[in-house]
């Protein structure tokens, strides 16, 4: 069952140390691990726990280390006693965490800044990714999913300088819409494929492919000048400008466990190939809604095949086998991307996605 009721959802996210004692750590487990540049979350996670999704009950916030819930190359972790449950913390925070502010008023008349060193960004500037971020990057500030009516309705690209109508990094580009002279950064997109449920046929949306960036140079009336500042594709005209959501990405998730019920099914995979395998990017059919977030695991079910019998010539399903698990690290209203950290068999689209722990 896909749609859950809201009162389930509250008691599924509150996501307390009760299921701490169901904890089963892996054999010859570290007392104490440094973490070395390169490492995810979700390696240290599976290095640990027989079931990694669960570290959000293992990890302990330690509360002699500011950020304690950001992990650095060369922090030392390790495991501790805390209230007669074995938990996972930071002993022992690297130098590589401390990050130096500079605010723009400490500027004396020549323009030098005085630093304060005992002032730390917050951001995640150094601090281990969840997954492997290569693998996501553009998906995580790039396609999105929208409603046909947001993308329809989105500004567009009426002309290149001097009438050109092909365009890339560097060009000038004319847009008509309403835009804000508040918001400078936009993204330049092009409407992909429309996805609907397999199930019940509703429309869940339409992919919107990322072509660039762009600044906004100039604002008269309904006309507005950009300067086109990335492409990954040629952008032409009546393609859409929308404000950039870099700055509400959900940056900083860490492996959790689904709402209990919540199960879905892989749609398309991110590159278009009939078999998905291990870091490839998958778009799912649940999305915010059934209560799905960012740092979520699912576990990937290859469908089973249907054949013959050769005796009494009807034709069976077979069952479904334990094919992976994913990480959901983009969520829509409706759909999200995962990434496919772990695969024992190929996928395809169409394979179930459930709960890792049943």
């Amino acid at each position: 069952m896909r749609k859950i009721i809201a009162a389930l959802l509250g008691c599924c996210f509150a996501m307390g140390l009760s299921g701490a004692d169901e904890l089963t750590l892996n054999d010859d487990v570290p007392d104490q691990y440094v973490v070395v540049k390169g490492d995810t979350l979700w390696d240290i996670s599976d290095m640990f726990l027989a079931d990694p999704w669960k570290w959000q009950d293992i990890w302990y916030l330690n509360p002699q280390v500011e950020d304690p819930h950001l992990i650095y190359p060369g922090d030392v972790i390790g495991l501790v006693m805390i209230d007669g449950e074995r938990r996972l913390t930071t002993i022992m925070r690297s130098d590589s965490a401390n990050t130096l502010k500079i605010y723009s008023d400490q500027a004396d008349a020549n323009g030098v800044v005085k630093l304060r060193p005992t002032a730390r960004i917050t951001p995640i500037f150094g601090a281990i990714p969840a997954i492997p971020r290569e693998h996501v990057d553009g998906f995580l500030s790039g396609n999105r999913i929208l409603a046909s009516a947001e993308l329809k309705s989105a500004p567009y690209i009426i002309s290149g300088m001097e009438g050109r109508l092909l365009l890339g990094a560097g060009d000038q580009v004319y847009a008509r819409g309403e835009f804000n002279v508040d918001l400078p950064a936009y993204q330049i997109y092009r409407m992909g494929k429309i996805y609907r449920d397999p199930y019940t046929k509703e429309r869940l949306g339409y992919e919107a492919i990322e072509l660039g960036t762009a600044r906004l140079d100039n604002l008269q009336g309904e006309i507005a000048t950009f300067e086109l500042e990335r492409s990954s594709q040629q952008v032409a005209i009546e393609d859409r400008i929308l404000p950039s959501d870099e700055a509400q990405l959900e940056t900083v998730f860490y492996p959790s466990e689904p709402p209990q019920g919540v199960d879905g099914v892989i749609v398309d995979s991110g590159r278009g190939a009939s078999f998905i395998g291990q870091y490839d990017v998958v778009l799912l059919n649940v999305g915010e809604r059934e209560g799905v977030a960012a740092g979520m695991i699912f576990r990937i079910n290859r469908r089973g095949d249907r054949v013959r019998d050769p005796i009494n010539k009807d034709r069976i399903q077979l069952p479904e086998e334990e094919a992976g698990l994913l990480m959901v690290f983009r969520t829509f209203e409706k759909m999200s991307y995962g990434l496919v950290l772990d695969a024992k068999l190929p996928m395809r689209v169409g394979d179930p996605i459930v709960n890792p722990g049943f």
